[in-house]
């Protein structure tokens, strides 16, 4: 059998919003044996690999090298040698100052296969953010881009600092915080109109993005008053007077939070969505998975006498799942529920069901357990079946039990700690990188809590928004000495973000902040 080739995929990973990474890019992570990530490559993106992938970090500070370029040339190599598919992940776009052609070269000359996946460049997207277009119809109809990494030399007559000088046309600097002072007095001494102005991006579409405005004459006394440093992009040039006008990503309702998602991974998509929607950044830091059990003589035995059961209870997505798994195992289907009425806690409960085929005749509107037992009318000696997690709250069993139902709960699934996502989650925690985090059952709290030291907890989360789906949920919390900040009327994700939502828009009329900067 002949040998396994390897591959690299340079890939550019965009400017920091995880939103940015192509389609591409993510189906290349997704197919990663290796990922070679830098400094400025947003972490959450790697959600989008695989598990087992290897995870290598390559990231190049100012002042403190990880690697040297020449030491991940010779590791992409090595890797791709080894017959694997190998992601470099590089902030940005890998051709524009990515140093992503030298790689190309050196993978070339090595005679190992590669491709190259554009991203999304902080030239545009950057400046796009903080409401600049780099173009505009009668304001300026070109844009140059240039490394503001490398000081000028006064002493040398450079082409490009002359052009840069000379056009009225937009200039974007690229990693031009550093040099700053010697790029305006350069452009300034060579002709450059000291009115001419400027923008200061730093951090640029991420949660700390910050813009300075000011003018090629102040705006180095400025960025030396406000501490402004990088990472940076600066634009030149009069599409910075547009900003006022058409900014945009500053003004969406959750812009400049970065929010974590405890939920499982694969049941994360619609809460991670919305929130990327109202403007926030999201890592997925799972605390919990979800393991169905199992066939068993005792779950095969409950399939086989269905048709005993007056009521077959469904208090969560995951226990219609589980079920429902099990259900086909015995060569069922749907029509095994045919002589049942069937309730759900939940239209997204209800929803599940509907895509095994069966609906519910009964879907509480309020998704907790005490809702449920509300809306199910269970008559004395009826018997009831409630397939569920072999962990739970018991308010459906015991108000059920105390109206004269015989009731059965079969464990169906287990919810266990997913130790990644809470070293991932803590680890963004101690680092303070994370402004919310969100529970959307008792169960993600319980197994985070559990992780961590009880006395540890206030501290970690001391400065975190904490956002909970429901009552159940929230007195968990509030049980290990947390404050909930937002709790949502209605246990779906659309009542959670309202609940987020409704929290930072009266959080910012409190300290009078409108989203502005300078």
């Amino acid at each position: 059998m002949a040998a396994r080739k390897g591959k690299v995929y340079l890939v550019g990973a965009g400017p920091g919003d995880a939103g940015l990474l192509t389609l591409k890019g993510a189906r290349c992570l997704a197919e990663a044996d290796v990922v070679i990530y830098d400094h400025l490559v947003n972490e959450s993106l790697l959600v989008h690999a695989r598990a087992e992938a290897q995870m290598i970090y390559a990231g190049k500070q100012p002042g403190r090298p990880t690697m040297t370029q020449e030491e991940i040339n010779d590791l992409l190599v090595e890797k791709a040698r080894e017959g694997l598919c190998v992601v470099r992940l590089k902030g940005g776009d890998p051709f524009v100052f990515g140093r992503g052609g030298e790689e190309a070269i050196h993978l070339a000359r090595a005679r190992v296969a590669f491709e190259v996946v554009p991203g999304v460049t902080s030239a545009i997207a950057v400046p796009a953010y903080a409401g600049i277009p780099v173009t505009q119809r009668l304001v300026s109809s070109s844009f140059h881009v240039a490394s503001g990494h490398e000081t000028p030399d006064p002493d040398e007559s450079s082409p490009e600092w002359d052009l840069l000088a000379r056009t009225e046309e937009t200039v974007v600097l690229l990693m031009g915080a550093l040099n700053l002072p010697s790029v305006v007095r350069e452009l300034v001494g060579r002709g450059r109109d000291p009115d001419t102005p400027v923008a200061l991006i730093r951090w640029g579409t991420l949660p700390e993005q910050e813009t300075l405005v000011s003018t090629l004459s102040g705006v180095v006394a400025e960025a030396q008053r406000l501490n402004f440093g990088p990472p940076a992009v600066a634009v030149i040039g009069p599409v910075v007077d547009l900003r006022p006008l058409i900014r945009w990503a500053e003004l969406r309702p959750l812009w400049g939070v970065r929010a974590a998602v405890t939920r499982p991974a694969d049941q994360s998509a619609a809460l991670t969505e919305s929130l990327q929607r109202a403007g926030a950044d999201v890592i997925v830091t799972p605390t919990i998975r979800v393991q169905h059990r199992e066939m068993s003589p005792v779950i095969e035995r409950e399939i086989e006498a269905l048709g005993a059961y007056d009521w077959v209870v469904f208090t969560s997505a995951n226990g219609v799942r589980a079920f429902m798994e099990r259900v086909y195992e015995c060569g069922y289907d749907a029509r095994r529920l045919a002589w049942c009425q069937v309730a759900a806690i939940g239209e997204r409960t209800a929803e599940v069901l509907a895509q095994h085929g069966v609906r519910p005749e009964v879907v509480a509107r309020q998704t907790t357990q005490e809702g449920l037992l509300k809306a199910v009318r269970v008559a004395r000696d009826e018997r009831v079946l409630i397939p569920r997690a072999a962990t739970a709250r018991t308010v459906l069993e015991e108000g059920l039990t105390r109206r004269g139902a015989l009731v059965r709960v079969l464990p169906v699934y287990d919810t266990v700690p997913d130790r990644q996502g809470i070293a991932l989650l803590r680890r963004n925690l101690t680092q303070g990188r994370v402004h919310l985090v969100t529970f959307t059952s008792a169960s993600t709290f319980e197994h985070l809590a559990r992780a961590v030291k009880t006395e540890d907890l206030p501290r970690l989360f001391a400065e975190v928004a904490v956002a909970s789906i429901g009552p159940a949920t929230s007195a968990a919390i509030r049980q290990a000495g947390l404050e909930v900040h937002a709790e949502a009327r209605t246990a779906t994700v659309e009542g959670l973000m309202e609940a987020i939502e409704r929290y930072y828009k009266t959080r910012r009329v409190r300290r009078g902040d409108s989203g502005t900067q300078a």
